[in-house]
């Protein structure tokens, strides 16, 4: 039994109202990188379903730059460390590892040559650091300013010159290498947020939170016009990018606008809308080769169209925040994998291809706990905020007649052929029909976790936190209790039924996996032991004779019915963060998801 990595549909960018978001660029301007939680995403710019995540942070990462070089990569976290890693190798392996301050990175440069680094944030004792990439050893000091420094850029020509901008309104202009401070620019009336070097160095701009760009010398700071005259944008500027001609630039704004610009006339060429949400505010932008990015904040990227300033070329969505459940369904013959959030968003991606987009209209406005497909293409989900949903998969908009609402927050939900849906809810169990609570058992003498029906719509079984699974028969629209019920090893987790209804697995907090066998009066098949910490979630292959399983130990097992012995483990699936949700494509594909808003695939050997 074997496996193998075969596709990441990686997270969005994490996003944060009001702050800058800088992307970073290959120098062969094949991929771009940004940061999500411990995450680093490299992403391929032509087709961003190709993606590698690097998760060797211990803390939260803030900015990721690669060296001019293309070789390396180096990434900041919030504690103040600095990694420089291998790009070239699938390991990434740590060439070095530097704690320059204590303290926040907010962003990092480095030299033409890629043997200096500057990072800039918000230290305790100092703001920013000039090191040699290989020693550590500091060649200048990033002085001159009495705020957290937001911004940092080097020029990548010789004489090396370099630049920062802050929260106390400043910039500050450093010649060396030593790096020594020269002087300060003190243009703008609000915060700094941004600070850049064009490519051939002529030139560098500054963009601030008071809505202005100014443009100056790149060899003597000396100032040389503002961009747009009295205001580059009617919101603050987040960030700049020059284009690799150096003759114009794009800068991304809280106006929910990107505008291109023509460095020689200092006018806009182009202005990008992007939307009227709040959630179209742009705080970040990047310019690599023909392609030009921006990033809302809402964490989709957007590809720019100059010759339509209105419509984006394409946009990239996805999840920023951690995915709680997954569930996949074959729609006009393609697979599609759909994804639930911890903010209420719930995606579907092509299994194929990594396309992918959202619903349309007003959805869950809180975490989504489950979702099953049913028999007539509907996604079903529950959500923290008391309602389960039936959505149309073909139709993929949202409407407020396919919502039912729980009188308490549910928090698992299964489905069956006929309409049945069973939705287990903190102290009480909801059947449903045809979008429609039929049936309500609740003063229970227990607290119900997990819930299945079978397949054939004749039973009911419902986990409790006393480590019972009690099966209610199905009668018409109502469940009855027959005193029926089977012990599992510790409260229950999550349960399923085979896609044949052959078997019922139930997984329970104490690290256990038990397959109870249907027709033989619900007796023990076997139990499944592997599991360091409690089994969260699991999936039945089509085949229904493997199972898989995830734990809050980082594992999932593939395991065999027929053999307890036989299983596949897959260490390390998502690192960092234990398996949210399971679900098979086919009987050799199987889809993980996790807190690190990733989807990944995997082809399983049996």
């Amino acid at each position: 039994m074997s496996y193998e990595l075969k596709h990441v549909f990686a997270s969005l960018p994490q996003m944060e109202r009001g702050v800058a978001k800088v992307l970073g660029g290959d120098p062969k301007g094949n991929n771009f990188l940004y940061t999500n939680g411990k995450s680093v995403i490299i992403r391929n710019i032509n087709n961003p379903a190709i993606a590698d995540i690097y998760t060797e942070h211990p803390h939260q990462v803030t900015v990721a730059k690669y060296a001019p070089s293309g070789f390396y990569i180096a990434s900041g976290d919030v504690s103040g460390k600095i990694r420089i890693w291998d790009t070239t190798q699938k390991e990434h392996l740590l060439k070095y590892e530097y704690q320059p301050f204590g303290g926040k990175i907010k962003d990092i440069a480095w030299t033409e040559d890629s043997k200096r680094i500057a990072c800039v944030g918000e230290g305790r004792e100092k703001f920013g650091a000039v090191f040699l990439w290989d020693t550590g050893s500091s060649v200048g000091e990033i002085s001159g300013h009495s705020k957290v420094i937001n911004s940092v850029d080097i020029k990548q020509t010789r004489p090396y010159r370099l630049i920062s901008g802050s929260d106390d309104n400043c910039g500050a202009f450093f010649e060396g290498p030593p790096f020594k401070f020269k002087f300060s620019i003190t243009d703008h009336s609000r915060f700094v947020n941004c600070v850049r070097f064009s490519p051939d160095g002529n030139r560098f701009c500054t963009a601030g939170a008071d809505g202005q760009i100014f443009l100056y010398d790149g060899k003597t700071g000396e100032k040389i016009c503002a961009l747009g005259g009295a205001k580059a944008h009617e919101g603050g500027v987040y960030a700049v990018s020059w284009s690799p001609d150096s003759s114009q630039l794009i800068s991304a704004s809280g106006d929910k606008t990107v505008k291109l610009w023509d460095v020689g006339t200092s006018t806009a060429l182009t202005t990008f809308n992007i939307g009227a949400d709040v959630m179209d505010q742009q705080l970040g932008c990047l310019w690599q080769k023909d392609h030009l990015l921006s990033v809302s904040l809402s964490g989709y990227i957007n590809y720019l169209d100059k010759s339509n300033p209105d419509r984006p070329l394409r946009t990239i969505k996805g999840h920023s925040k951690s995915i709680q459940s997954l569930t996949v369904h074959k729609n006009g013959g393609r697979s599609y994998i759909y994804s639930g959030s911890h903010d209420g968003h719930i995606n579907y991606w092509d299994a194929e291809t990594g396309e992918n987009n959202d619903f349309s209209g007003k959805g869950h406005s809180n975490l989504v706990t489950k979702m099953a497909v049913d028999d007539a293409d509907q996604l079903v989900t529950c959500s923290m905020d008391d309602t389960v949903r039936f959505t149309s998969v073909t139709k993929k908009e949202y409407s407020a007649s396919n919502l039912v609402k729980m009188d308490v927050q549910p928090k698992h939900v299964s489905v069956a052929a006929g309409g049945l849906a069973l939705a287990v809810c903190i102290g009480q169990v909801v059947f449903l029909k045809d979008k429609k609570k039929v049936f309500t058992l609740d003063s229970l003498d227990y607290e119900p976790e997990a819930g299945a029906i079978h397949p054939g719509g004749s039973t009911a079984a419902v986990g409790g936190a006393d480590g019972k699974v009690r099966l209610y028969s199905v009668q018409g629209n109502t469940l009855k209790d027959e005193g029926k019920s089977v012990e599992a090893k510790g409260p229950v987790t999550d349960m399923a039924y085979s896609k044949d209804g052959a078997y019922l697995a139930v997984t329970d907090e104490k690290k256990v996996v038990t397959v109870f066998t249907v027709a033989d009066n619900y007796s023990v098949k076997n139990d499944f032991y592997g599991h360091h910490a409690k089994v969260v979630t699991l999936a039945w292959s089509p085949d229904n004779e493997h199972f898989a399983s995830g734990g809050m130990d980082m594992m999932v097992y593939v395991w065999t019915v027929n053999d307890a012995d036989k299983r596949l483990k897959i260490p390390d699936a998502h690192r960092l963060h234990h398996v949210s949700g399971l679900a098979w494509i086919d009987e050799h594909t199987l889809v993980t998801t996790s807190h690190d808003a990733s989807v990944k695939q995997w082809t399983l050997k049996f």
